[in-house]
């Protein structure tokens, strides 16, 4: 009972108390396995200083426990031998227990610690990376419009002076407007398109670590830099490729996910295969899948994907390449 109360104590004190209410719990277990060879105490010791966090304290603390248990337990040997020998099986399992439990438990701790570590490093990356895009964007528009705009202005004002005094000086200052305009809005259209657009690599990086915090295993089969395709095609693919594999997380109870990405001079080829539970076809068109927007993005360059349900779900995109390079002109022109 004293024992449970130290062991209480130590799990809601802080600071230097620890170790002081372990040193207790120690003690009564070298008394206990000695008189009683009540051995089997030291693997809640054993626990509990796997949980402790300073590494100076965690192997001061284990070590001692260790050297302690050994102890104990062969001193317990000369003073009741009988007792031991017949639980001996016990009291090896127990040794281990004290010597590879609390390195598991450290470790584990260790880890979650520097993954969330990580964690909160990507998430300060990725608003570092939100930031400096806001940056570029709103340096790319002062450049871009800033000074096209000043130049509209100023000839727009002297435009309407000339256009009594000198109507042919007039008419080529509006000419200019014209041209800066155009030019400026050709300008900003390349400067949404960037924007709009999702790199195929960075989004495959993106899912895999999904597939990872699902518990799903993930094969890729392809060269991610082989992709050679216009910017508003590789944005497409990489929505596509998002709306699927959130499908498979989502809906499929699969446990591994299967990419394959080819490339040829004819077509881009896309397949994403879970081992789930397969879909039908009422459930393909379901709302909130997302297989609509799909089919609609694909639709704009010409590609189409179809699915088959066979020991899972297969979903595979075909995008027409030398179509494609026709229509992103021509859908470029109409944004």
């Amino acid at each position: 009972m004293l024992y449970f109360i130290f062991y209480r104590f130590s799990m809601n004190s802080k600071s230097g108390l620890v170790y002081m209410w372990i040193s207790f719990e120690m003690v009564i277990n070298i008394v206990m396995t000695i008189l009683y060879g009540y051995v089997y105490l030291s693997i809640f010791t054993a626990f509990f200083i796997g949980n402790i966090r300073r590494p100076v304290g965690f192997y001061i603390m284990y070590g001692l426990h260790i050297g302690f248990t050994v102890i104990s337990t062969g001193a317990g040997f000369f003073v009741e031998l009988h007792l031991f020998l017949s639980q001996l099986p016990f009291v090896v399992l127990t040794i281990l227990a004290v010597v590879l439990l609390p390195l598991t438990i450290y470790s584990k701790n260790k880890r979650e610690n520097l993954e969330g570590q990580l964690e909160t490093a990507n998430e300060r990356i990725a608003e570092l990376i939100v930031f400096e895009e806001r940056q570029r964007i709103a340096r790319d528009l002062h450049d871009t419009l800033g000074q096209k705009l000043s130049m509209i202005g100023l000839k727009s004002d002297l435009a309407s002076r000339l256009i009594e005094r000198d109507p042919q000086q007039a008419l080529v200052e509006i000419k200019d407007i014209r041209q800066t305009a155009s030019i400026a809005l050709k300008e900003v259209r390349e400067l949404v398109s960037d924007m709009r657009t999702a790199k195929f690599e960075d989004e495959l990086m993106r899912i895999s670590q999904i597939l990872k915090a699902a518990e799903m295993e993930f094969i890729f089969e392809g060269d991610k830099n082989a992709l050679q395709v216009p910017p508003l095609v590789e944005n497409v693919l990489s929505m596509c490729l998002k709306e699927a594999v959130n499908n498979v997380v989502k809906h499929s109870g699969a446990t591994k996910c299967e990419i394959a990405f080819h490339q040829n001079f004819k077509e881009v080829y896309l397949v994403v295969r879970d081992n789930g539970q397969g879909i039908t076809k009422k459930q393909a068109w379901k709302t909130g899948n997302g297989l609509n927007g799909m089919r609609e993005r694909l639709e704009f360059i010409n590609g189409s994907f179809k699915i088959e349900s066979v020991e899972g779900t297969t979903l595979t995109v075909t995008i027409p390449v030398t179509i494609t390079h026709q229509n992103v002109k021509e859908n470029l022109k109409n944004i």
